[in-house]
Order: C-alpha cells, then sequence, then structure tokens
C-alpha cells in the first residue's frame, strides 16, 4: 500500500493532488487503519479525465489498452503495463486453479475478446496455467454447439446469460447434458442469481461458479468462487484490496452489503486508490479451517446505480430475479422494465416466459404478482408472454432492465 502511495505520488495527476490535500506527501504516511479517511477515485474520474488522465505509467511501458463499451458515458479506458498482464495471468491462473483446471484441462473461452476484458483475461489466464484454450469468443451460436460437440472441452467459460442461451440450444437439439463433456464453468461479467445456477447445471451437466472483475482494476480474477469456497468468492487481496463501504462512504462490518471498494496493490499502468465500483456485495473472511487465507465476497448483489425506488421501496433487480425464478414455471427469460412515465408514481412491469407454453398464464400471472408482493413490499405489474419473447444474449450480457419514460412501450405485451 505505501509502494502504491509513492508511485501515485511520482506521477503527480488527480490522485496525488487529493492525496496531498489529505494531509499525505509520502507512502510511509499510511497504514491500513488509514484507509477510509483517504478519497475515492470513481467511473466519473475517468470520464473527465479521458482517455488517459489516470494513467501513471509512462506511455513506453504501457502494453495494451482495455476498456469498457461506454453505454453510460465515454468509454473507460485502462493502460496496462507488462507487469499488470503479468498480475493478471497470476490471479486468472488462480481462478482457474481454484476450479479444478489444469494443464490437462481444454477451456472453451466464449468470452467476447477485444477491448472486453473478458475473453483475453480467461486466456491469459488458461495459457499461464498451462491448460488448453479455444478462443471461439461470443457469438455463432451454431458454431459454438459444434466445437462443443467436435472437440469436447470440459471447462466453459462465458456471461451466465449465454450459458443459458447454449444449453437451451442443445436442449432444442435434443442433445442432453450427459451427452456433453463439460465439467466445470466459470460465468461473470452480469450479476446472477443462485436460480441462474441451478439452472445452468440442469442445462450443461457442469458445476457452475461465479468470476468477478472489472477492466478499471484489472479484468476478471479480482475474485472468483472455487470449488471448496462454498458459495463465496475468493478475492485476489493481495493484488486487489477490498473494502465495502455504505452510503455516507464509511466502512461497514463484515456480513453487511455494501458498495465494493478496491486498492489495486500491485498494478502499474493505472494503479487506482479506493476505486468505488459501483457493485454491492458484502464481505467475509476464509472458510474456517481452510488452506485457503484470502476474505471472500458474496455474489453482486447489485449495482448503486440499478437499485430502484418504487414508491419509496429500494429494489435491486437481483431480487426480483430470484423471486421469478423461484417458481418452477419460469423460463429463466425475463425483463424488468421501470415505468416512470408518471414520475410521481414509478411502477414495475415485468415479463417473464413459461416453461409449459399450455399452462394457465393466469395463475402463474397471479403467483408472481403475490411473491413480488411479499417479498418486496410493492406490487408489480406481472405478463406472461408467449416463449422467444423476451430478447435473448446472443453475444454477451443480457439486457435484464429497461427504463421507459416516454414513447412507446419497450416490449409488446407489457403495455
Amino acid at each position: 500500500m505505501r509502494r502504491l502511495v509513492d508511485r501515485l505520488l511520482a506521477a503527480g495527476g488527480v490522485q496525488a493532488g487529493r492525496l496531498r490535500t489529505c494531509g499525505v506527501d509520502r507512502g510511509a504516511d499510511v497504514s491500513l487503519d488509514d484507509l477510509p479517511r483517504l478519497p475515492f477515485v470513481t467511473k466519473q474520474d475517468f470520464w473527465d479525465h479521458y482517455p488517459f488522465g489516470m494513467r501513471s505509467a509512462p506511455a513506453e511501458d504501457v502494453v495494451c489498452v482495455h476498456g469498457s463499451s461506454g453505454t453510460k458515458g465515454r468509454p473507460t479506458l485502462v493502460a496496462y503495463t507488462a507487469r499488470d498482464v503479468d498480475v493478471w495471468a497470476q490471479v486468472m491462473a488462480r481462478a482457474l486453479g481454484g476450479a479444478g483446471v489444469s494443464r490437462r484441462s481444454f477451456v472453451h473461452c466464449a468470452y467476447g475478446y477485444g477491448l472486453f476484458t473478458g475473453g483475453l483475461g480467461v486466456h491469459h489466464g488458461a495459457t499461464r496455467l498451462g491448460a488448453t484454450v479455444l478462443p471461439v469468443s461470443s457469438g455463432a451460436t451454431d458454431r459454438q454447439l459444434r466445437l462443443l460437440l467436435d472437440l469436447r472441452p470440459n471447462v466453459l467459460c462465458c456471461t451466465p446469460s449465454y450459458a443459458v442461451y447454449l444449453g437451451e440450444a442443445f436442449a432444442s437439439t435434443g442433445i442432453t447434458a450427459e451427452q456433453l463433456s463439460l465439467r466445470v464453468g466459470l460465468f461473470g461479467a452480469e450479476p446472477w442469481t443462485e436460480e441462474i445456477r441451478v439452472g445452468i447445471e440442469g442445462l450443461l451437466g457442469l458445476r457452475a461458479l461465479n468470476i468477478y472483475g472489472l477492466t478499471e482494476v484489472i479484468g476478471p480474477g479480482v475474485a472468483c468462487e472455487s470449488l471448496d469456497s462454498e458459495g463465496l468468492l475468493n478475492v485476489a487481496e493481495d493484488h486487489f484490496f477490498p473494502e465495502v463501504v455504505g452510503p455516507d462512504g464509511r466502512p461497514v462490518p463484515d456480513g453487511e452489503p455494501g458498495e465494493l471498494v478496491f486498492t489495486t496493490l500491485t498494478k502499474t499502468g493505472t494503479p487506482l486508490l479506493r476505486y468505488r465500483t459501483g457493485d454491492v456485495a458484502a464481505l467475509s473472511g476464509p472458510v474456517p479451517g481452510s488452506a485457503r487465507t484470502l476474505r471472500r465476497m458474496t455474489r453482486v448483489l447489485g449495482r448503486t446505480d440499478d437499485m430502484l425506488i418504487i414508491r419509496g421501496v429500494n429494489v435491486f433487480p437481483s431480487e426480483i430475479e430470484a423471486v421469478l425464478l423461484a417458481d418452477p414455471r419460469v423460463a429463466p427469460h425475463y425483463l424488468v422494465v421501470e415505468d416512470r412515465r408518471d414520475r410521481s408514481r414509478p411502477e414495475l412491469r415485468i415479463a417473464v416466459e413459461p416453461r409449459d407454453p399450455l399452462g394457465d398464464t393466469g395463475s402463474l400471472e397471479r403467483d408472481l404478482t403475490a411473491a413480488l408482493l411479499a417479498r418486496l413490499g410493492i406490487r408489480c405489474l406481472v405478463r406472461v408472454l408467449p416463449p422467444d419473447h423476451v430478447p435473448r444474449a446472443v453475444t454477451g450480457k443480457a439486457q435484464r432492465l429497461v427504463r421507459w419514460e416516454h414513447g412507446v412501450v419497450p416490449l409488446p405485451g407489457l403495455e
């Protein structure tokens, strides 16, 4: 931590100025107990100093650049040095190893390659581990299915929504999970629930594990569930020091949900001190008696900017998903529409698809409405739509939430 502070001060720029304002002139001035008094960094800082104002390393030391899509503003570009890529490969190899992957494994990587960190992050880790990796990227589902059948990989890496799509595509051709060679999958890049895990495991016949990361910190590999982590994700805290803070920015106790904050202890290209991720989770200690001593985090429960306030009630989309998919009559495809055309009385409209198209849709709508009311404390408008009516994630992340402020309804049938 002290070396990081010295690097930031030497580089000058935004973070150095804020540190000096707090009275920090050298790394020796800082201890871990001092973290709560040090300034945060946010995504807005990346946008305000676009493209490379947050970079600390000299331009000649940068070996690659990754970034976000920029759907909520300018792209968030992050410069990586060779040291950063090495750290990335280390933590991803560790994540894969915790999932049982070895040099004898065959990894089918269906995360997108390119500016997005998903595909190349898995690729770096798999090759560091000595495994065989197929860089198939996302999309082209027919080709994905053929390669999964012909090459018989035992590891699948992609978004959870795309894993569901692949599983349903196999099922539509009559191919069952028992005919596949997959044994484990690392799924991330979007929040997902325990109900989605059960669905993926049933469709593909594998053990579904959760992986977490974000471009600003390193990419995938910041934290990952292992076969022995009891459902939580091991944080690579020797490289990325975690905190969880409440709405007031103050740390909250272990076990209490809040916003994840990471400090990149070993990064050199774009090191960050106390980066507010916007992701909501809780921290926990290691599994008692385990050889793994890393702290763990829960799955991402939602995002601070995705939290819905409906008639004074705070709602995360993940809570809605948990209710919907707990009903065995509901297929793993849904869309939440936040109807804000009347700002004085916002509503939630929810579209789902049934597993049985001949089932009683009226009964399902009533039961889901009651279950959501019991869980959330608000009444939602639920509509059961015909199969294949909710848009699918055929290339990457699924769109689960849409805000409707004016114009026509985002999905026909939800009027």
